[in-house]
């Protein structure tokens, strides 16, 4: 079966998972419990000497990364562009697309490849520290129309927003090249802070837009329901996720409600980036709305049980075979 290609764009990053006893160390670190703070080099050693002594793991990471991990799991051709150091943090990330078979397009850059701490409450609520590192060292000099021959969708991670130059002129390539542009909305942090340049995105090149409860508010003062009206006038599908609730949809005149499924969380890691990868997925194999948003909220329940953003094969097997049923009905 032919499905709709989608390459995407990020910060190409390795997550390092620490699950403290509480949130104190969240506190004395002045972190934003909940959302994703960028910090040098220095400040991230720091985090990672205070909590060496805890539990912790490395997984690939970057918002798109992990929807792109996700896409490619359910069989749709996908492609990543990122920039990564020349280490073994570098390697990891690399081999780890590869796996996947999703075709990369890496910049090698003279940094250490982009670290976020993602330190995970027992609410399962996630605070990220992130030193970019080399991910910063991707220009416009690095995109090429040639990357985006071959694909019809483009994921946009908005975390890019803080290289406004570079997420400008990736809309606006990938738009020349004909695919459709997706943006998944940073933390909502980053979005009070960025407002003119995401505005000017969204206005300008965006069809699909995603943004969680707390990241509607930010961009646009409103409740989800309104939200979602809004930011349906702008683009042609929006997407408001509502925490335990699901999520919006809304296209043109046609709304829909998706509820979210389980209620079991261990990690709320990649969440939303894994409802991304399933909503998206489900279009690129023509799936309608209604579809593609339970697809969504399956992999963000799926996700949100585990510690980080990698589901076993064993995982994915079963949500295949979900899928399967799903289509039959």
């Amino acid at each position: 079966m032919n499905y709709l290609n989608i390459l995407g764009i990020g910060n190409a990053l390795v997550d390092v998972l620490v699950l403290p006893e509480d949130d104190q160390l969240i506190s004395d670190l002045e972190l934003p419990k909940g959302s994703m703070t960028l910090v040098d080099k220095d400040l991230s050693s720091k985090i990672l000497q205070k909590t060496a002594h805890l539990n912790n793991k490395l997984a690939n990471g970057g918002s798109v990364a992990n929807a792109m991990n996700g896409i490619a799991s359910l069989d749709v051709p996908s492609g990543y562009i990122g920039s990564i150091g020349k280490d073994k943090l570098g390697d990891l990330f690399k081999k780890n697309m590869k796996s996947k078979g999703i075709t990369t397009f890496l910049k090698e850059a003279d940094l250490p490849t982009g670290c976020a701490i993602s330190l995970i409450s027992p609410d399962g609520e996630r605070t990220f520290a992130t030193y970019l590192g080399a991910a910063v060292k991707m220009g416009t000099e690095d995109l090429s129309p040639e990357s985006f021959k071959g694909f019809d969708l483009f994921l946009i991670e908005g975390y890019l927003v803080f290289n406004q130059p570079l997420i400008m002129a990736a809309a606006a390539m990938a738009k020349s090249a004909g695919l459709r542009i997706a943006l998944d909305l940073a933390s909502y942090n980053v979005v009070e802070a960025n407002m003119d340049t995401l505005n000017e995105l969204v206005n300008n090149y965006v069809d699909i837009v995603f943004a969680n409860e707390e990241e509607a508010k930010s961009f646009t003062g409103l409740t989800p329901a309104e939200a979602l009206e809004n930011l349906s006038k702008r683009c042609d599908i929006a997407v408001v996720k509502i925490g335990k609730e699901g999520a919006l949809i809304q296209q043109g005149n046609k709304k829909i409600h998706v509820p979210a499924q389980g209620d079991k969380v261990i990690d709320t890691t990649g969440a939303g980036d894994y409802f991304a990868a399933g909503f998206l997925a489900g279009l690129a194999k023509g799936y309608d709305l209604e579809k593609s948003g339970w697809l969504g909220s399956l992999l963000a329940s799926k996700v949100i049980r585990v510690v980080g953003a990698e589901l076993s094969p064993e995982d994915w097997a079963g949500i295949k075979e979900q899928e399967s049923l799903f289509s039959i009905e």
